[in-house]
């Protein structure tokens, strides 16, 4: 069967042509946006999702569990990693370039297995976990991480289905192992705050340096003159 008739191929050289046709400075840019570009804008928007959720006026309890499902972020794109390993050593699948010698590759030194990808997994898994914390901003992280996996292709270092794989494998981490991690994150978080005040200044910033004082009678801390006479 001719490369052209298998849909994953013919859609790779499509995707991947855009970067023969293009100025060396724009390849450079999607490589740069590609490999590290992506990661630190998810960073980014992870922290503005942090503040978002930090500033809310609502109950302790909320900004505890919205602290915890930002940790869960992280934590997920990492167990999702860590779940492609045995995935990519048993499919075993040589990088696109590798058997199809048109594909021009951006980066060199890419020697390890193609499926799934790593770079579409990492980012998938903490754009949904931040989706599940704030939605305005968990959809500009989904958005990111349909980037990373346009990149990837465009670089010539995955097939799409690596890609989609990646992007279901990670959506798919952050959504089964949510509630085990919630349930022991947020109690961790909990007990955190009560124990450590700078720590709940991370939780709850938007409330002031030591959060309200229902906020804070609920984590342990001890009332202010003016809170106790809110609280008459």
């Amino acid at each position: 069967m001719a490369d052209w008739d298998n849909p994953d191929v013919g859609l790779l050289y499509e995707i991947n042509g855009l970067a023969k046709d293009a100025p060396t400075w724009a390849d450079r840019t999607m490589e740069f946006i590609g490999e590290y570009g992506i990661a630190v804008g998810l960073v980014l928007v992870a922290l503005w999702a942090w503040w978002g959720v930090a500033r809310r006026r609502g109950t302790r309890e909320e900004a505890v569990s919205g602290f915890a499902g930002l940790l869960w972020a992280p934590l997920a794109a990492v167990i999702a990693l860590l779940v492609n390993i045995p995935i990519r050593e048993f499919v075993e699948r040589p990088r696109p370039f590798v058997d199809h010698k048109r594909v021009d590759p951006l980066i060199d030194g890419k020697s390890d297995y193609s499926f799934v990808s790593d770079h579409a997994t990492l980012t998938m898994a903490i754009a949904v976990a931040v989706f599940m914390v704030h939605r305005k901003y968990g959809l500009l992280a989904i958005g990111l991480a349909v980037t990373e996996a346009f990149c990837r292709v465009y670089m010539g270092v995955h097939y799409p289905t690596d890609v989609l794989g990646g992007l279901a494998l990670g959506t798919a981490v952050a959504l089964l192992l949510a509630p085990a991690a919630m349930w022991l994150l947020t109690p961790a978080v909990r007990a955190g705050v009560a124990r450590f005040s700078w720590l709940g200044t991370l939780v709850w910033s938007g409330s002031g340096a030591s959060g309200t004082a229902e906020q804070r009678a609920d984590a342990g801390a001890p009332r202010s003159p003016q809170d106790r006479d809110l609280a008459a």
